[in-house]
């Protein structure tokens, strides 16, 4: 290690002194710590590790967990330096363990009082050896996970033993898959240094798995969905300090961003034999000991810090003092597997070693005492039986008396829901309103905002170089997370999701962290935006292009557009509605349809959703499934042809309970069209299911659903949709389900939710994303238009979003959509619920062709803040429509043209049934 200066490491011992916050820079030098100097610093990691353990009520204790440690599998894709886990198949006798294998060695640790099986194995090893390949085809598994699930299952059925599953790198899928069947999970991030993953020689080289960018995004996706997770380093690989340092940063920032890192655990290396760093010398104990100081410091004392304790040799006081409050896993039964050579110590000689420290050792579950008692979302309800038979419901560590016993992971028939909540919210919406602005869990369920602020401020930069280059852009192509206090003035007519080009009235532009409804200036353009952009001349140039090759637009030209004001607004109106005229001809259509949000009880954590309310919350609701074909049938009666069904991701939902809705209205309502599930419930149903997103589809049709929303896009780029929402599926997985919908023969919509978080350039890149999967599916029916509606978002009440797109920005998009989607997307659609009247003739009169439904019910934009109402009537949609001197035609969901007793039924009741209509007062 090389030497810093004696005064440096005074000066950062004095800032942890003072509590203050430390930098890289000195980080690095307290790591060099040594001597008195590392005494200090100790006592200074001591005072917050009990600042830490005082506030949850555990001052005092050390925590460990009673294990048996399953090697499921040791064969493994990576070839990392130091390994001596992982090993080929001829050295085993077979490429897993047999599920009786397993299920013995869980026996056996239930005997001896163990309440985790830790599951450890190497990463997708059918990926290398077609030995294990073979092994999972022949005993019916498609790939290692499922084998873990199933295994998983198998343990808390049959000994009552809690899964902590360590299977390496997991996709968001592979988390979503793995959640129902785990309390906690963990992956070692290791390092952050790339220099050890892509240099030749170095430990990590050639092992995929290794990239610290991948590992770095489990940890990511973990937080995003809200599973605990455990994780950490391992020092004396090679790493520098300062490498070092960054990595203990990296894991602060996700702690920070998330909550979801329930432990981290600072792990020395130790050389073993036959592995290429044999000959390299162990970590030293008081560098071990100075690095676990410095991650308190850094970590702060909320997140818990281990030491393995059979890698300290005799130090067990010199790392608590270090700032630990737990040893990890301890077994009874089984070795560490990944350091074999190091034996466990005895449980009772732990609790004595401890005890020598001023420290009683009890006892926790895999899943941490905090996460216990906050249950929902960390816990999945299939689990909370298992862990709540072994929890101390007081502090949520281990019952001292639990009796381990297998219990049933899920109800054999699944089961659906009884009604439940304010089921008469889709009414009440419109009289009394919702009951608060946000729901109760507003500071914690969406992450931490001041973390999301932070990681906003970087991006602001790579984002505005990005904007510059590619499209030489007008201020709105300038990066997500700047605000602008104030509401906006403007002579303008705006929709609730829209506001002015107009002056910003009382501050101007600043970095994120403004708080107060601040509006974000990306987006911003005209007398509000400031700044360059491009000139009239590229503008001319730009529409002169889109005359002559609409499809054909560079990103650059896109962008220009949508900076298009004044008479070259009006111009680009008029090319996209010629174009329009085109393709649809100058009918206006609608749908005769309604919503129904079968539930709003939701733990997800989308930023601009007030619409998801926790199960206690006062709005929250659940419908039975008599009510929703209750509701299915009232449709059908007032002339409706189509439903849509949408959801919260409900935790108690199984998932077949989509199956279930859908055959509920078929069955009262044969022949009406089930447009139904997002691509968000579509992986929810088929993770809780098992299933492939294929085969979920096909059952999925089988149960009556005729088309799925194409909603959940949002914007389809991952920057934008980790700010907007904690744990929505990325981008790649909707591409995927609407894609695969579109293979099995379930045509879906398309839509974009614009104007927060976002700039031109993210929206012109989605309109052609979603132009190249039509050109390779041929599935989607039309392209939606949604903007952002702020007032109740919980994004903007944090100060980050700004409150939504301006009226010109609604014009020029949806322009520019009917211009890049020409030849291949048919109908473009406004959303009334969105844009006020006015400005939906406008865009009508710019490249639009359809105006949605009547939808009786429309209760998640209601909940943003929307003032336009739930519902309309047909009289009203023509009302809308009449100035442009264009005919309205009712359509059905594939914009055919209903049946004569359809159109007879929807005059009858003017679109909209009786129970939802407004009560007029009496004269």
């Amino acid at each position: 290690m090389s030497l810093v200066s004696d005064t440096a490491v005074r000066r950062a011992l004095a800032r942890a002194r003072d509590g203050k916050a430390l930098d890289v820079t000195e980080a690095t030098v307290l790591l060099h710590a040594r001597g008195e100097h590392l005494d200090t610093l100790l006592e200074h990691a001591s005072r917050v590790r009990d600042a830490g353990l005082r506030a949850v009520g555990r001052e005092g204790v050390i925590t460990y967990s009673r294990k048996v440690f399953i090697p499921l599998t040791r064969l493994c894709r990576d070839r990392c330096g130091y390994c001596t886990f992982a090993t080929a198949p001829h050295k085993l006798p077979a490429p897993f363990l047999s599920p009786d294998e397993v299920l013995e060695i869980a026996r056996q640790g239930a005997a001896m009082g163990c309440k985790e099986a830790l599951f450890t194995l190497g990463d997708r090893p059918e990926d290398r050896w077609h030995q294990a390949r073979e092994w999972l085809d022949a005993h019916g598994y498609d790939d290692t996970l499922s084998y873990v699930r199933a295994m998983a299952i198998r343990v808390l059925e049959e000994t009552g033993l809690l899964p902590h599953l360590n299977p390496g790198v997991l996709s968001w899928r592979d988390l979503q898959r793995l959640k129902p069947v785990a309390p906690s999970m963990g992956m070692m991030l290791e390092t952050t240094s790339r220099r050890l993953f892509e240099e030749k020689g170095q430990p990590h080289y050639g092992s995929p798995d290794k990239d610290p960018a991948v590992r770095l995004r489990v940890l990511e996706d973990a937080g995003r969905t809200n599973v605990p997770f455990t994780t950490g380093i391992l020092i004396g690989i090679g790493e520098t300090v300062t490498e070092r340092a960054e990595s203990i940063f990296a894991m602060r920032r996700v702690a920070r961003e998330y909550g979801a890192i329930q432990e981290v655990i600072v792990q020395n290396f130790r050389a073993k034999p036959d592995t290429a760093m044999r000959g390299l010398p162990d970590a030293d104990l008081r560098e071990l000991a100075a690095t676990i100081a410095v991650a308190r410091l850094v970590l702060g004392p909320r997140v818990r810090l281990q030491a393995p304790p059979n890698l300290v040799d005799s130090e067990y006081e010199l790392m608590i003092r270090a700032g630990i409050d737990d040893w990890g896993g301890v077994s009874p039964l089984t070795p560490d597997h990944v350091n074999p050579e190091r034996p466990w110590p005895q449980i009772d000689d732990l609790a004595a070693r401890t005890a020598e420290a001023g420290f009683v050792l009890r006892e926790r579950l895999t899943i941490y005492p905090e996460y216990v008692l906050a249950g929902e979302p960390w816990l999945d309800p299939r689990l909370a039986a298992h862990v709540a038979a072994l929890a101390d419901p007081e502090t949520g560590l281990a019952r001292e008396d639990a009796v381990l016993e297998g219990r049933p992971w899920q109800e054999p028939d699944g089961g659906f829901p009884l009604s439940a909540g304010r089921v008469d919210l889709h009414v009440e919406v419109d009289t009394s309103g919702r009951t608060h602005d946000r729901r109760d869990d507003f500071d914690n369920v969406y992450g931490d905002w001041d973390a999301l602020r932070d990681r906003l401020a970087p991006d602001q930069d790579a984002a505005a170089d990005e904007a510059t280059g590619a499209a030489a852009a007008h201020p709105a192509a300038t990066p997500t997370g700047g605000t602008v206090s104030g509401d906006p003035v403007s002579d303008d007519p705006v929709s609730d999701g829209a506001v002015s080009d107009g002056v910003m009235s009382g501050g101007t532009a600043s970095g994120a962290g403004m708080s107060g409804g601040a509006a974000s200036g990306a987006g911003m353009s005209g007398r509000g935006g400031g700044g360059g952009g491009p000139t009239p001349g590229e503008v001319r140039q730009a529409l002169r292009r889109a005359e002559a090759d609409p499809a054909g637009l560079t990103d650059a030209e896109a962008v220009a557009l949508l900076s298009a004001e004044g008479q070259a607004l009006d111009e680009l109106a008029a090319i996209a509605d010629d174009l329009r005229r085109q393709v649809a001809g100058d009918e206006v259509t609608y749908v005769v349809n309604r919503n129904i949000n079968f539930t709003n009880v939701c733990y997800t954590g989308c930023r601009f959703c007030a619409f998801a309310q926790r199960r206690t919350d006062a709005d929250a609701y659940t419908l039975s499934l008599d009510q929703v074909a209750d509701r299915a049938q009232e449709a059908w009666e007032a002339g409706a042809t189509e439903v849509c069904m949408q959801g919260g991701i409900h935790p108690d939902l199984p998932g077949t309970a989509y199956f279930e809705i859908a055959r509920a209205v078929k069955a009262r309502t044969p022949e009406m069209h089930v447009h139904a599930f997002s691509p968000m419930e579509v992986i929810n149903g088929a993770s809780r299911t098992n299933l492939s997103i294929e085969d979920w589809l096909h059952a999925a049709k089988e149960a009556g659903v005729d088309s799925l929303p194409g909603t959940a896009a949002e914007i389809l780029d991952d920057d934008v949709r980790w700010v907007l929402t904690k744990g929505k599926l990325p981008a790649r997985e909707w591409v995927e389900v609407i894609s695969t919908a579109h293979k099995v023969g379930i045509p879906t919509t398309s839509t974009m939710m614009y104007g927060h978080v976002d700039n031109h350039l993210h929206w012109v890149r989605h309109i052609k994303l979603i132009r190249s999967i039509q050109e390779e599916t041929g599935g989607f029916s039309e392209f939606v238009l949604l903007p952002f509606v702020h007032t109740s978002a919980p994004i903007y009440l944090a100060g980050i979003a700004r409150p939504g797109p301006t009226a010109r920005e609604n014009r020029a998009v949806h322009a520019l959509a009917r211009i890049l989607l020409h030849g291949a997307i048919k109908n473009i659609q406004c959303s009334w619920v969105k844009l006020r009247d006015d400005l939906c003739r406008q865009v009508l009169q710019g490249g639009v062709n359809d105006l949605g439904g009547t939808l009786m019910e429309e209760t998640i934009s209601r909940m943003a803040g929307s003032e336009n109402g739930s519902y309309k009537t047909i009289t009203e949609l023509r009302e809308m429509v009449e100035v442009t001197g264009r005919p309205v035609r009712q359509r059905t969901t594939e914009y055919g043209v209903p049946g004569a007793e359809r159109l007879r039924a929807s005059e009858a009741s003017d679109g909209v049934c009786r129970s939802v209509r407004r009560v007029l007062p009496m004269a």
